[in-house]
């Protein structure tokens, strides 16, 4: 990994800088980072690459699809495709929280995935030898940027980004007027904080509570471990004036207080008691979207879903108490990369390829597309509506700075996160501040030793 650029989040704050979230699209999906090369549009077109030689007619499709909110999308648009090419088009999406484990027992299939995520740099040490180098491909040259691309250290162009999104705090506005507030007085932690307590203290008055469900169930606790993990990393990156190019061998939780601060804030004015959520069940989405609570930590992929129910929705950031957060804009970035498999036909291979291009291409796929993703990075790809994106736009307008993924460079994801669930479920229960210092020993202590596993 040394040695190697990535520069997706450096590239997105270029992009943002400039104008818009989707700056970086003309036209306007485990975890730890990838490596890119630089964000140059030609990038796709240099090297020899792979072309298979395979007749797409004679090929089929199978996806692995990483999104679950966006198998309804993506199975319509897959029988479009079979009918007006006659090409068989087969999505089987995984359960939230369980893509490696179903990628793994899948590519030991004799029909394998055809189609599947690589989204980190732990996916392109462990399935990289599984991924056809996309290099001059027709889809690789419909890119407009090079910034969500992910190569293996030989330069091999493993996956492409096929959208990318932002994250952070979604509000029902209505909700938070109804209890004499307003959505645009939340600023920074003090503000937000008045806010979501006045509410939950009046929850029986007022008939809905501040905060969704935070379970910490495989199926949810990736907005904690993952995404709301971000801005302690994020944080340390911004102190330190470099954002990070690989991942670290050590952090130094500086901002853990900050991450408790939110973190404490959303379980303790929430509609679950914390001492409920190890073991999950509860339905957040569900309770956003049926007006339960004003508040829930979630990301752009949920606006395709909410839109129709609460079509004023916003998205605000994660204001945890640092200085000078006035100023923060959204998390922004991906994980979402298409991999085509190396192993497969190669006329399985000639089909995936056509199917990805015309995704991009096709005005009324992408716009199917688009709509569930948010934004597709494709010069011919349908504009993003997304409500949620342009949020991320006006805050950039604004001149707030974008909270770039570092969370991507978590090592060893899924033990690191695994430790990070144990340590806060015991946290839940209890609330000490001996178990808080395990927190903090699952965050600082469990990143060094998760980095000296995946390094040794």
């Amino acid at each position: 990994m040394k040695n190697l650029k990535r520069i997706l989040a450096l590239s997105m704050v270029g992009c943002m800088a400039v104008g818009v979230l989707a700056g970086c699209n003309n036209n306007n999906g485990g975890s730890s980072s990838g490596e890119s090369k630089a964000a140059d549009t030609s990038a796709s077109d240099s090297g020899e690459g792979t072309t298979p030689a395979g007749d797409a007619s004679k090929g089929s499709v199978y996806w692995l699809n990483f999104k679950p909110e966006s198998d309804e999308t993506l199975q319509k648009v897959a029988k479009m495709y079979t009918d007006k090419t006659g090409t068989a088009v087969k999505v089987v999406t995984a359960a939230s929280g369980t893509y490696e484990q179903t990628l793994s027992s899948e590519m030991d299939k004799s029909e394998a995935p055809t189609l599947f995520v690589i989204g980190n740099s732990a996916g392109v040490k462990q399935w990289g030898s599984y991924a056809l180098d996309l290099k001059n491909t027709d889809v690789a040259k419909e890119l407009n940027t090079d910034a969500y691309n992910l190569y293996d250290a030989d330069g091999k162009l493993v996956s492409i980004g096929y959208c990318y999104e932002a994250y952070g705090l979604i509000v029902n506005p209505k909700l938070v007027e109804k209890a004499g507030h307003k959505v645009d007085d939340i600023k920074d932690f003090a503000s937000l904080k008045t806010v979501v307590e006045d509410i939950h203290k009046r929850a029986g008055e007022l008939g809905f509570d501040a905060f969704t469900s935070c379970d910490m169930d495989d199926s949810s606790s990736w907005r904690f471990t993952g995404h709301m993990a971000n801005l302690e990393y994020f944080y340390e990156e911004k102190k330190a004036g470099q954002t990070w190019t690989e991942c670290p061998a050590s952090i130094t939780g500086e901002y853990l207080p900050n991450y408790k601060n939110l973190f404490d804030l959303c379980i303790n004015n929430s509609i679950s008691d914390p001492k409920e959520l190890a073991t999950g069940g509860h339905d957040a989405s569900n309770q956003f979207l049926t007006e339960k609570a004003a508040f829930t930590v979630q990301g752009s992929w949920e606006y395709a879903g909410m839109k129709d129910k609460i079509p004023d929705a916003k998205m605000i950031p994660y204001y945890c108490g640092v200085e000078g957060e006035d100023k923060a804009g959204l998390n922004c970035g991906t994980e979402n990369c298409w991999a085509v498999n190396s192993k497969a036909s190669e006329d399985d291979q000639a089909a995936t390829l056509a199917f990805m291009k015309w995704c991009v291409t096709d005005k009324e796929a992408s716009q199917l597309l688009v709509d569930s993703f948010g934004v597709m990075p494709y010069k011919n790809a349908v504009e993003s509506s997304n409500a949620f994106l342009k949020n991320a736009n006006d805050y950039t307008a604004a001149g707030n700075y974008v909270m770039d993924w570092a969370t991507n460079y978590q090592p060893n994801v899924n033990e690191y996160r695994a430790q990070l669930v144990s340590a806060l479920n015991a946290y839940c229960a209890d609330q000490s501040d001996a178990n808080w210092d395990q927190v903090k020993a699952a965050f600082v202590d469990g990143w060094a030793t998760q980095y000296a596993a995946a390094n040794s």
